[in-house]
């Protein structure tokens, strides 16, 4: 009798933790003092794509989450890797970085690490909870109001080019206007008809989707992307300076570059030549777009994965 009375509250505990992980929208999962995935929580599926079952008993660098900063440089057992820190015994770290989703592209996460202390106050393992930062709700309001527009591109779920165009429009009359300045980025992957040719078009469109997720899930809120057409991939950043622009074009670029579609087990990767420009008084969309393309092709003759931007605005 005293023996049951001593696990209702063990069984209780498990029930009411259970029920906050499985509540709660942040990411959670524990691992042993070696890094070892132990927990595993619903909003952890759910962001990442992973499964419970997928990842417990594996470590996050094993093909799962492979996170990397906005340069695209890997964090797992570098000295920014957070777990390597808490492990290690070093102070808790918050950060941002970028996981790679089971399908593919790069997903956005704010990300806090505890230690978990044993009995005799050395690490037992450590408990991070990551939040996604790539404005899911937005995205889908997005995409349900570009649906009934008809402005969407049904592959890649970005507004289409007709969405592009408008966009356009819209921010040079606001230029015009009160001179809000915006810059345009015109991204076209690397080498997509071998892509097409090697692998089949279904892992080309896998391929596209990526691409357009990784894009759509770096900018912000308020910026926006669409597929200009085939491989190309149009982005306008409003509020931005050319140094800014530069900064989130290279970011873009090493985001994709680190983004993999996994192929009969094996990684496949791609890369995208960005072109990169400023909007001017004087522009219109065609001027804008054709002095966009032109610098993307400077990508492609000039060893591709790279970004080129104009040094100033200008029309023509």
């Amino acid at each position: 009798m005293s023996s049951q009375r001593q696990e209702e509250p063990v069984m209780a505990g498990d029930a009411i933790l259970n029920t906050l992980l499985k509540s709660v929208s942040d990411g959670v999962y524990c691992t042993d003092a070696h890094g070892t995935i132990t927990l595993w929580n619903q909003a952890a599926e759910t962001i990442s794509g992973y499964s419970a079952e997928e990842v417990t008993g594996r470590r996050c660098c094993d093909s799962i989450l492979v996170h990397v900063d906005e340069n695209g440089d890997r964090l797992c057992f570098s000295t920014g890797c957070p777990m390597q820190k808490v492990l290690s015994g070093g102070p808790s770290p918050e950060m941002q970085a970028y996981l790679l989703h089971k399908n593919g592209h790069r997903v956005p996460v704010s990300i806090r690490s505890h230690p978990i202390l044993g009995p005799d106050g050395g690490i037992n393992g450590m408990l991070e909870i990551f939040s996604d930062l790539s404005h899911h709700e937005n995205a889908r309001e997005r995409i349900e109001e570009l649906q009934k527009l008809a402005l969407l591109d049904p592959l890649t779920q970005v507004g289409n080019r007709r969405y592009g165009e408008i966009h356009l429009e819209s921010r040079l009359r606001e230029l015009k206007r009160f001179g809000w300045t915006f810059g345009v980025l015109f991204a076209d992957i690397d080498h997509f008809k071998t892509v097409n040719d090697r692998f089949g078009h279904n892992v080309g469109d896998k391929v596209l989707q990526i691409v357009a997720r990784t894009l759509g899930n770096t900018l912000r809120a308020n910026d926006s992307v669409c597929r200009w057409g085939g491989e190309e991939f149009l982005a306008l950043v409003i509020n931005t300076s050319e140094n800014q622009l530069r900064s989130v074009a290279e970011k873009l670029r090493a985001l994709v570059q680190q983004s993999a579609y996994i192929h009969e087990g094996t990684p496949l990767r791609v890369t995208v030549s960005i072109g990169a420009t400023m909007a001017g008084p004087g522009d219109t969309v065609e001027t804008l777009v054709r002095r966009v393309d032109k610098l993307m092709y400077q990508c492609k003759k000039t060893g591709r994965n790279r970004v080129t931007a104009s040094t100033h605005p200008r029309t023509g």
